[in-house]
């Protein structure tokens, strides 16, 4: 397990020359309007998400887990919890396919666990899709 951040940025090509910078390696897959770092020190699933309109610094927050049987037992959890909203089973999303949890902490950031089953070619944008949103 690890954590993932998110960021909305006004540039994202600005924003990942100066993450390099602080992680001192380059992104694993970018494009004009998303950037992701994976990470081993620290242990973190990084992004950068383009935003037009106004940065709120934190596009989604989330939780890496390793596999399908995890995703089942984080599942079942936040439903007995009550505070399961969304599942996305088998998404291309952020140039990998993916299954997801979604949920919201009472300030309103949205929260993800999710798995990577793939990783996809890095083409096009992210720009329109959906994706990595709660």
């Amino acid at each position: 397990m690890r954590p993932h951040i998110s960021l909305d940025v006004r540039d994202v090509p600005a924003s990942v020359e100066f993450y390099q910078k602080v992680f001192g390696v380059a992104p694993q897959k970018q494009t004009t309007d998303y950037a992701k770092f994976d990470l081993i020190a620290p242990a973190l699933n990084f992004a950068l998400v383009s935003s037009t309109g106004a940065v709120r610094a934190v596009n989604h927050l989330g939780i890496e887990v390793e596999s399908a049987d995890d995703i089942a037992s984080w599942k079942q959890r936040l439903q007995e919890q009550g505070i399961l909203e969304k599942v996305e089973e088998d998404l291309a999303c952020c140039f990998a396919r993916q299954d997801k949890l979604w949920f919201t902490d009472p300030d309103g950031n949205p929260w993800e666990v999710f798995t990577v089953h793939e990783q996809l070619a890095v083409t096009g944008t992210l720009k329109n899709t959906g994706c990595c949103a709660a």
